[in-house]
C-alpha cells in the first residue's frame, strides 16, 4: 500500500486529528498507534495511507497512524521492569479465569517481550456501553503495566451475532448502520485508550472485516472447519442454553465461536497478538481460539486467554442499566452529567467494589474511603462522588468531568451557582422540560405554573412541598405560596427551572 509522504503533527493534536478528521467520513479502519518512549518528544510523525475508499463494499478502509520518537537508556531500562498486571487485576476483583498460569509469569518477566492484548467489540450500536467499559479498563491496566492494548471491532462478526448471554438472535444490521457504528466505537476507543497519559498510550485498533471480506465458504471450511469438533462446540454453555430454549439456534450463530477463534489465530499469526481478554461469558469463545492456534500452528502455551467478571450489582443484577436504558459511553447518546449522576447514585453496598474495578485509584486510597464510611462524621456520598469523578474523567476526559460537575452543582437546590441559559439548555437534555407562552408564565402564580409545567399533579401537592421548604425556582427556595413569576425570574427571557426537592425538576421554556 502506498503511503503519503511524512506529515508531522504536534503530539498533543494527533489523537484529535485521528478521531475527528479521519473518522468523520465513517470509512476508517485499522488505526495503529505506537507509544512514545520519551515524554520530552513534542512532535510525532503520522503516515496516512489511502484514507477514503470509493468501494461501496468496504466498510472500513485502512488508516494507520504511527508514532516514533527517541528514548534514553534510562527510559528503556525502566520499561524492562513491569508490574504484574495479572496480580493487579486479581487484587481488584477483575480476574475471573486465565487459560494458563504461565500468563501470570510472562506478563512481568523481563526476558519476555511486552504482551499484545486484545478485546473484541461488536458494532451493535453507535456507542459502547457500561458493560463494555470493563474490557477497556482491563486493556488500560495492561497499557499501564507496559503492554500494548488492541481493540478489535467486529465489522464481520457484528453481522452474525454472538449467542453468549443472548436469548434471541441478533437482528441483522445493514451496511450503512454497521459503518456508522464502527466509526462511533472507534472514536470512543481512541479517546479513552489514547488520551490517558498514565496509560502509556500504546494501542492498536483492527477491524476483522479486513480479513473476512475475501474469505469464501470453501476457504472457511478448509482453514477452520476441519479443525473444529462439533461435540466440543455443542458443549459450550452459550450453545447448550440456546439449543434447550424454545427459539433454538441458527447455524449462523452456531459458527460465531469459530469466527472469533479464527480472529485470534489471525491476530496471533500476523500481528503477534498473544492474549485475548473478555467477560466471563466469553470463556468458550476465547478457549476456542487458543485451541485453534494450538491445532493449526502447533503452538503450545503461546496464546493466552483471560476473562473478568461481569459487572453486577450486589443483588446479582446487571450494573449498567437505567430506567432510560443502557449507560452509553458516547456523550452524544448520554451526557457527561447524566453519566456522572448514574455513578453518584450507586448504593453504599456497591461503591467500594466499583471503586476497585472501575477506577485506577490505589487500593490504599480506596481502603481509607472504606474506613471513613464506617466512622462517625462521614459525609454521605463522599465515596460515590469519588467514584463518579474518576469514571467520568476516564471516559469523558477532564472537560467532560468539569461539565458534569458544573451541571450537578447548578441543579442542586440552594446552590450558589448562577444559572445562565446555555447551562439550562445543556441540562434540559437530561431532565423533563416543557414550553409555555410568555403570558402563561410571567405574572402567573408559582403554584399554578408548577402544575402547568407538570412538576406537581395538583396545587395542594405544590403547596405542601412549599410549606416543607422543598420548592425552588432557579435553585432559590420559594417560601411564599402567593409568589408570582416576575420577568427577572425568567433567565435571559428564555425560561426557568422549577424544583421539588433534590430530584424532581422541570425546565420551563418560553415558547
Amino acid at each position: 500500500m502506498a503511503y503519503a509522504t511524512g506529515i508531522t503533527f504536534a503530539s498533543r493534536s494527533i489523537l484529535p486529528i485521528c478521531s475527528r478528521t479521519f473518522l468523520s467520513p465513517l470509512r476508517v479502519a485499522s488505526l495503529l498507534v505506537f507509544p512514545e518512549k520519551s515524554s520530552a518528544t513534542f512532535f510525532r510523525r503520522v503516515q496516512v495511507p489511502h484514507l477514503f475508499s470509493t468501494s461501496t463494499t468496504t466498510l472500513f478502509s485502512s488508516v494507520k497512524c504511527s508514532i516514533h520518537s527517541t528514548s534514553s537508556p534510562e527510559t528503556e531500562n525502566q520499561a524492562v521492569f513491569r508490574p504484574n498486571v495479572v496480580d493487579i487485576l486479581e487484587e481488584r476483583g477483575l480476574l475471573e479465569s486465565i487459560t494458563s498460569e504461565n500468563l501470570r509469569s510472562a506478563c512481568s518477566d523481563p526476558k519476555v517481550a511486552p504482551l499484545r492484548v486484545y478485546c473484541g467489540f461488536d458494532p451493535t450500536a453507535e456507542s459502547l456501553h457500561l458493560g463494555n467499559l470493563l474490557g477497556i479498563i482491563v486493556l488500560s491496566w495492561f497499557q499501564r503495566c507496559g503492554h500494548q492494548a488492541v481493540g478489535l471491532i467486529g465489522g464481520a462478526t457484528g453481522r452474525v451475532g454472538d449467542p453468549s448471554g443472548k436469548s434471541l438472535e441478533r437482528p441483522e444490521l445493514d451496511a450503512d448502520t454497521l459503518e456508522k457504528n464502527i466509526a462511533g466505537i472507534t472514536k470512543i476507543i481512541i479517546k479513552i485508550l489514547g488520551s490517558n497519559p498514565s496509560s502509556g498510550g500504546s494501542y492498536v485498533i483492527f477491524n476483522n472485516y479486513d480479513w473476512w471480506k475475501d474469505m469464501t465458504m470453501l476457504d472457511f471450511l478448509n482453514k477452520v472447519g476441519r479443525f473444529a469438533r462439533v461435540g466440543t462446540m455443542m458443549a459450550k454453555e452459550s450453545v447448550k442454553k440456546r439449543l434447550e430454549s424454545e427459539q433454538g439456534m441458527s447455524y449462523t450463530e452456531f459458527t460465531y465461536q469459530l469466527l472469533q477463534a479464527y480472529d485470534f489465530l489471525h491476530l496471533f499469526k500476523n500481528e503477534g497478538i498473544n492474549v485475548q481478554i473478555g467477560g466471563s461469558d466469553q470463556w468458550g469463545n476465547i478457549t476456542a481460539g487458543t485451541d485453534l492456534i494450538r491445532k493449526i500452528l502447533q503452538a503450545e502455551e503461546a496464546a493466552y486467554g483471560l476473562t473478568f467478571p461481569l459487572l453486577l450489582k450486589n443483588d446479582g443484577t446487571k450494573f449498567g442499566k437505567s430506567e432510560d436504558g443502557a449507560i452509553w459511553l458516547s456523550p452524544s447518546m448520554l451526557s457527561p452529567y447524566k453519566f456522572y449522576q448514574y455513578f453518584f447514585s450507586v448504593p453504599d453496598v456497591d461503591v467500594i467494589r466499583f471503586l476497585k474495578t472501575l477506577t485506577f485509584l490505589s487500593l490504599d486510597e480506596i481502603k481509607i474511603l472504606e474506613d471513613q464510611m464506617s466512622k462517625p462524621g462521614y459525609v454521605p456520598n463522599t465515596a460515590q462522588i469519588k467514584l463518579a469523578e474518576e469514571v467520568t474523567r476516564f471516559v469523558h476526559g477532564e472537560e467532560g468531568l468539569k461539565e458534569a460537575i458544573k451541571a450537578t452543582e447548578a441543579l442542586r437546590p440552594g446552590a450558589e451557582t448562577k444559572l445562565d441559559w446555555n447551562l439550562i439548555e445543556r441540562i434540559a437534555e437530561d431532565i423533563p422540560s416543557c414550553s409555555l407562552p410568555i403570558d402563561r408564565v410571567s405574572g402567573l402564580s408559582i403554584v399554578d405554573l408548577s402544575v402547568s409545567a407538570g412538576l406537581f399533579e395538583s396545587k395542594s401537592a405544590a403547596r405542601r412541598m412549599l410549606k416543607q421548604g422543598g420548592f425552588y425556582m432557579n435553585n432559590e427556595r420559594v417560601d411564599d405560596e402567593n409568589k408570582r413569576v416576575d420577568e427577572e425570574d425568567i433567565v435571559e427571557g428564555r425560561g426557568l427551572v422549577l424544583s421539588a426537592g433534590k430530584k424532581n425538576k422541570v425546565v420551563v421554556r418560553i415558547s
